[in-house]
């Protein structure tokens, strides 16, 4: 039998309709339809099957198909239900005579022209033809497709295609893609991509909506292609970005066969190309299933030549027993040799919150030093830093789904279509529903087609945009008076500071003309409701911390703070990179922010943890590498962190790695990280665990295991619990539940989460204190805000320039990041057959008119310098670049940018300035090696 449909709830973003219940029968029953409730959508919420295909309860309903057509009593024609509002008193007939007769014939007419058997196994029309007893058509087949499967994700076979248009729908309106369109007419009418492309030609970015709400299989997974139903279905979440989209994984033979999304609270049912194809990583070739020590013949060396599919070059398999010896031992050994202070942990933003709370708390008792940080100090810290001393939170204080409730939406620094694509979709949805969209980058974008305003700014210059745009403000007399006199403190030294930052003044240097600035400046500030989102492009600056306590003046002066649909929201990376930072994973502070150079707050610790802690604070993830480089830390253990590709200046990172006595890694892969490690444990894989993950809306989400640990591959917690027993920690965590129950003891910011509560309701957000409590979207609403004295405090940020400016001999300006379909440094999804077919290789993105100007063609290999080192790389035309721009993705080892980019820190959060550095651009002599994104010529594992 076929798929039976799924009934999914509306978004809670969704405004309530107006009116008055109304009250009719259905087949003799009597139903009460909600206001704005059609027929259809009332059967459903009382349990009454009426059949449907052009439906979805997501989409605008076009009632095309005509199989939900029922009968209303005194009406000549029958009507289709899905757009069909009852009156009061109305009399309808699904299961008349003559509503099933019709239903049938078009059920009929539809299977006439259904393909081969492999692409139907999972239609909603099978299900409902058996279900009303239309065992096959009598009806001609009037034309054949041809299947095409140019998209390595999606199969499109429209021989199964009945016209329906969900599929036009939801790219249109649900991810406001618009690539999938309806062409022509009559016979020939056919669902089209583009202008008539193969899928995979087109622009389509293979975020699989069409797929979720196909009703016949024209589009389907790949994967599902021919496959029977799954074994089993496990709810879960996404393992990749801060959106924290909920997802089922469909398994068989401890297989994942494909992935649906989910109606959670942060993407009602959507994905992405990640979120929906990125899964298979898990059962690679390459993953690690036995315990690794280097082989004594094998030295470490600053730029190892490794197969990540053959190890035994320079690894040996070990038991386990002799691994964790190995590794626990050795770092035991290193702390009593030479002091606490000569070791250091990394933990993991793709961990469960369970995983970094005991990975932070092993380093503090079991290493005896706060030298402890992970991957938020390459992305957010300066965000964090200037949230804390500002208004006392490091969290957002509006969640993503407020873009409804907003008037003006700015989003400066961030690329959400590639780095957070379903929040993006509900961005994007605001736009078209009016709201006024504000893009603030260097870099034009493909948000850009849906903004107002797209102020593309020169790169370096934000803290003097942000501050023209407030000195606007003051000049036009826009500012919050009340709110300023009673929430802040500061702002007179802010007004002075503002005195020489007119927009006038900033035009030649940001490259935005003054009237617009204002123009902007003005919208922001006179409207209801303003969010701020930001991204990387804002914090891996060195004047990261400047960037970002800008943009909260800007919110402050203003009063957009502290109600729906206003507010601060720095865009979360990892889908765990909050939850991490929450639990304590960071170098200054325990659990909950809680500093660790606080007298009282340490002796707190101590009790509660019984171990004597470190008063210092511990140094952050650069700062360990520049004291390793010199010697001075002599261990580390590093837990699902790719170091050797994430971190500034390469070159001195991965030196750095070579002087330790001990690294130990704990990892999927034998990452880039683990050519230097001494030992490498084999964990367990996002979608084999157990645990709790807080997305960037501050809601803490479940993850269930779909998947067995393959060979001796182990639990990462039950690894962290190893290491602490040979450290000397009585340790003896039963899971993940006992862990989250006693995080909740110290963390009032989750106390009133239970691991039954979190289980039943999937999504809960913090601060949820107390277990009646219902969560917090939305910070600040009584206006007092987190710091000593209840009030904001507004900070000054003078305009300066990055440490490396370009000149003659290094030109050109490289930013590095990210790309839709990869994640991070690419140790998962460039081992994901779908994601690596569709970007199988690295390129550099250059304006066309330079291209032009250095006789290059798209797909030129080039060699890109800086004063710290070179990759080769092929190139990429991308005219939302200025020129003398480049930008570089991060995924790709072969290319690795940060072997370019400079260790030079932001002085306040100690983040890596990523987003700027001199460059140079030469063409390659191997021009034989002509190379085009569409040819791979590197696959790794």
């Amino acid at each position: 039998m076929g798929v039976k449909p799924i009934y999914y709830t509306r978004p809670e973003t969704t405004p309530p309709k107006d009116g008055d219940p109304v009250t009719f029968t259905l087949n003799g029953e009597t139903l009460v339809a909600e206001p704005g409730e059609t027929i259809l959508q009332a059967a459903q919420r009382y349990g009454t099957e009426i059949p449907y295909l052009c439906y979805h309860d997501n989409l605008r309903a076009d009632g095309n198909c005509r199989s939900c057509v029922v009968e209303v009593e005194g009406e000549r024609v029958l009507a289709p239900s899905c757009c069909r509002a009852p009156k009061e008193g109305m009399n309808v007939h699904s299961d008349s005579e003559r509503a099933r007769k019709s239903q049938r014939m078009v059920l009929e007419l539809l299977l006439a022209d259904q393909g081969p058997a492999e692409y139907t196994k999972h239609s909603e029309l099978t299900y409902w033809a058996e279900k009303l007893g239309v065992a096959e058509s009598r009806f001609p087949a009037e034309k054949s497709a041809e299947s095409d499967s140019s998209n390595p994700a999606i199969s499109v076979n429209l021989d199964a295609c009945i016209q329906c248009t969900r599929c036009v729908r939801a790219c249109r309106e649900e991810q406001e893609n618009d690539v999938i369109g309806y062409a022509f007419r009559g016979n020939e009418a056919e669902i089209v991509f583009d202008l008539g492309d193969p899928m995979g030609e087109s622009t389509c970015v293979s975020c699989g909506e069409c797929v979720q709400v196909c009703p016949t299989g024209a589009l389907m997974p790949q994967s599902a292609v021919g496959e029977d139903e799954s074994e089993k279905d496990v709810e879960s979440v996404c393992p990749y970005c801060g959106v924290g989209c909920l997802l089922t994984y469909h398994v068989k033979d401890d297989k994942i066969q494909w992935t649906d999304g989910r109606d959670g609270p942060s993407n009602h049912n959507r994905l992405c190309v990640k979120g929906r194809y990125g899964y298979d990583y898990s059962r690679s070739p390459e993953r690690l299933t036995k315990p690794l020590i280097r082989r004594e013949d094998a030295p470490k060396e600053a730029d190892p030549q490794i197969d990540p599919a053959n190890p035994y070059t320079h690894f040996r398999e070990a038991t386990w027993e002799e691994a964790l010896d190995r590794a626990g031992y050795d770092l035991r050994n290193i702390r009593d040799k030479y002091g606490s202070q000569a070791l250091a942990g990394f933990g993991s933003a793709k961990g469960s919150n369970e995983e970094a709370y005991l990975f932070q708390k092993l380093v503090r008792t079991g290493f005896g030093t706060n030298n402890v940080d992970h991957c938020t100090r390459l992305c957010h810290a300066s965000s964090v830093k200037a949230m804390l001393e500002m208004i006392g939170t490091g969290g957002i204080t509006n969640q993503v789904e407020d873009v409804a409730r907003a008037e003006v939406i700015v989003v400066i620094g961030a690329n959400p279509p590639v780095n957070h694509p379903v929040a993006s979709s509900f961005m994007k949805n605001a736009a078209q529903n009016g709201k006024k969209l504000i893009l603030i980058d260097p870099r034009r974008t493909d948000m850009a087609p849906h903004a107002d305003y797209m102020l593309q700014f020169q790169p370096d210059t934000d803290v003097a945009l942000l501050n023209s745009m407030m000195a606007a403000i003051l000049e036009e007399g826009l500012v919050d008076e009340e709110f300023i006199r009673s929430h802040t403190s500061g702002f007179e030294a802010l007004q002075e500071h503002l005195a020489a930052y007119s927009p006038d003044h900033m035009e030649p240097i940001t490259g935005i003309p003054a009237e617009t600035i204002r123009e902007v400046s003005r919208l922001y500030a006179t409207s209801e409701g303003s969010m701020i989102f930001w991204g990387m492009g804002v914090s891996q600056h060195s004047h990261g911390t400047d960037n970002a306590r800008a943009l909260i003046d800007l919110a402050l002066m203003t009063g957009q703070i502290g109600r729906p649909g206003t507010g601060l929201h720095p865009l979360r990376g990892q889908n765990n990179v909050q939850g991490a930072s929450d639990a304590g994973l960071i170098p200054m502070v325990y659990p909950d922010y809680q500093p660790v150079n606080d007298t009282a707050t340490q002796e707190k610790f101590e009790q509660f943890w019984g171990s004597k802690l470190d008063d210092q604070l511990g140094l952050t993830a650069v700062e360990i590498f520049n004291e390793a480089h010199e010697g001075n830390i002599k261990g580390m253990y590093i837990m699902g962190e790719n170091p050797a590709m994430s971190d500034p200046n390469l070159r001195h990172s991965r030196e750095s790695l070579v002087h330790l006595e001990n690294l130990t890694v704990q990892d999927l892969f034998l990452t880039e990280t683990a050519f230097y490690a001494d030992v490498v444990l084999p964990a367990s894989a996002f979608q084999e665990k157990l645990g709790t993950y807080t997305n960037t809306d501050r809601r803490v989400q479940m993850g269930r295991p779909a998947l067995s640990l393959p060979g001796d591959a182990r639990q990462d917690l039950d690894l962290i619990q190893e290491i602490a027993r040979r450290l000397g920690l009585d340790w003896n965590y039963s899971g993940p539940r006992e862990v989250w129950e006693e995080m909740r003891q110290c963390m009032p910011s989750i106390a009133g989460m239970s691991w039954e509560r979190l289980d039943r309701e999937d999504s809960i957000t913090y601060p949820c204190p107390t277990e009646d409590h219902p969560g917090t979207p939305i910070l600040f609403l009584d206006k007092t805000f987190w710091t000593q004295d209840g009030k904001a405090h507004f900070q000054t940020a003078d305009f300066t320039r990055a440490k490396e400016l370009p000149d003659d001999e290094y030109p050109f300006v490289l930013i590095t990041g990210r790309q839709l379909e990869h994640w991070h440094t690419g140790s998962m999804t460039r081992r994901t057959q779908v994601l690596n077919a569709i970007e199988p290789m690295a390129t550099l993105s250059m304006h066309p008119e330079d291209l032009r100007q250095m006789g290059l063609q798209p797909g030129d290999k080039v060699r890109t310098y800086s004063r710290r080192g070179s990759v080769d790389l092929a190139t990429r035309a991308d005219d939302g670049l200025h020129r003398g721009q480049v930008f570089l993705p991060f995924a790709y080892h072969e290319a690795a940018a940060n072997l370019l980019t400079t260790d030079v820190l932001d002085p306040d959060a100690k983040i890596p300035e990523f987003k700027y550095c001199a460059v140079q651009i030469q063409p390659s002599a191997e021009q034989d090696l002509h190379l085009t994104p569409e040819e791979p010529t590197v696959q790794t594992g």
